[in-house]
């Protein structure tokens, strides 16, 4: 599991995958999220902007990403 630490309160799904480099772009991150293929605490989540809090856990491809904060 890869921990990806933020600074302030939330971070938005698209950014998250794109910062824990599960993704190249901005725009294959909301291919990925439209087509349902990441999950947000084990719960498949469609929308790009969906806010991403810390001890949430985002999974994509088999890789799990856990957010911390500051």
């Amino acid at each position: 599991m890869k921990a990806i630490e933020i600074r302030d309160d939330f971070i938005k799904l698209g950014q998250l995958l794109k910062l824990a480099d599960l993704v190249s772009s901005g725009v294959e991150a909301k291919m990925v999220i439209t087509e349902g293929k990441v999950k947000v605490n084990g719960e498949v989540e469609t929308r790009r902007g969906k806010k991403i809090y810390p001890q949430d856990v985002v999974e994509f491809q088999g890789t799990e990403v856990t957010v911390i904060g500051e």
